[in-house]
């Protein structure tokens, strides 16, 4: 589906005048799964894509503090990251993301970006109120290729290595 073209504008000022990008939700490995299911995940996915593309990605999720996904160390919440953020980017259910968005205006993020599938009212309202920029139900990975890359993007199959 493509976006309108303000929509599409608005999208490109983002990507472009980004540096770094808080996702929240990131996932992680379980002491019994194997860990190259885990690089299959949506998450997994557009964090490796976004790093690729020049953006510092910084994981956040409670249940894996410590440890690392390509090279990033993984924190408890938004307020643990030592940078500035520009966006944060939300792989979780819609309901929380309200305390989400409340901690990104304590952060002082530009931007809320909630990935395909979640929208919340609320969130929105919370982001407005505080002059964020709210993006809802779009995949950050596949806008990036589809005003950049003039792709219609898909996620791709991926092969055992």
């Amino acid at each position: 589906m493509v976006g309108s073209i303000i929509e599409n504008q608005l999208v490109k000022k983002i990507l472009v005048s980004s540096k770094s990008i808080a996702m929240v939700g990131v996932s992680s490995i379980k002491k019994e799964e194997n860990s190259a299911n885990v690089i299959r995940r949506p998450s997994i996915i557009v964090m490796k894509y976004l790093q690729e593309f020049g953006y510092k990605v910084i994981p956040v999720n409670p249940n894996a503090v410590g440890k690392e996904i390509y090279g990033e160390p993984i924190v408890f919440s938004l307020e643990d990251i030592p940078i500035p953020v520009d966006i944060v980017n939300i792989f979780r259910p819609s309901k929380e993301t309200p305390l989400l968005a409340r901690q990104a205006v304590k952060i002082k993020a530009k931007v809320i970006w909630l990935q395909y599938g979640i929208q919340h009212e609320e969130t929105e309202k919370i982001a407005n109120s505080a002059s964020i920029t709210c993006v809802s139900n779009k995949c950050i990975k596949q806008e990036y290729q589809r005003i950049f890359l003039n792709m219609n993007p898909v996620f791709p199959l991926l092969q055992k290595n």
